[in-house]
């Protein structure tokens, strides 16, 4: 509690998400702690899986989930290119490795589509890798 009385907001936190099953399982573990939360996609995923699927997995996580406050970030890795698309597919947070005067110009266009890029550099829970790592996994 604060001086005031008033609770302190929970930090945001950053789980790294590859499929809707992990998708499901951090918004239901967000929900029971009561948390905002960042469904980030894995490292370079707009190259992989690209934009429309993730911004797709992002609406029905949200549709499933209305009462849990959350962001979905996908990551472009190096490519400036890839972030661009993004947004034009609807992504609202996207993570780029570029240049600072390039990253300034891709977060005037984010702003302008009501969208903005992820900076948080706090390393996000990877659930794949938690999973392999929990006890009793053989």
């Amino acid at each position: 509690m604060t001086p005031k009385g008033r609770r302190r907001a929970r930090p945001t936190r950053a789980v790294i998400v590859r499929s809707i099953a992990e998708g499901r399982a951090a918004l239901a573990a967000a929900r029971t702690r009561g948390c905002r939360i960042v469904l980030r996609s894995a490292p370079g995923a707009a190259t992989t899986v690209g934009a429309g699927w993730f911004v797709a997995l992002a609406a029905i996580l949200r549709e499933e989930h209305p009462d849990v406050a959350f962001e979905a970030s996908l990551d472009c890795g190096p490519n400036p290119g890839l972030a661009l698309a993004a947004l034009r597919e609807g992504a609202t947070l996207v993570r780029v490795m570029a240049r600072p005067s390039v990253r300034a110009k891709i977060a005037d266009i984010a702003r302008k589509s009501g969208a903005r890029l992820d900076s948080d550099r706090r390393p996000a829970l990877d659930l794949a890798t938690w999973l392999e790592s929990a006890p009793g996994r053989d």
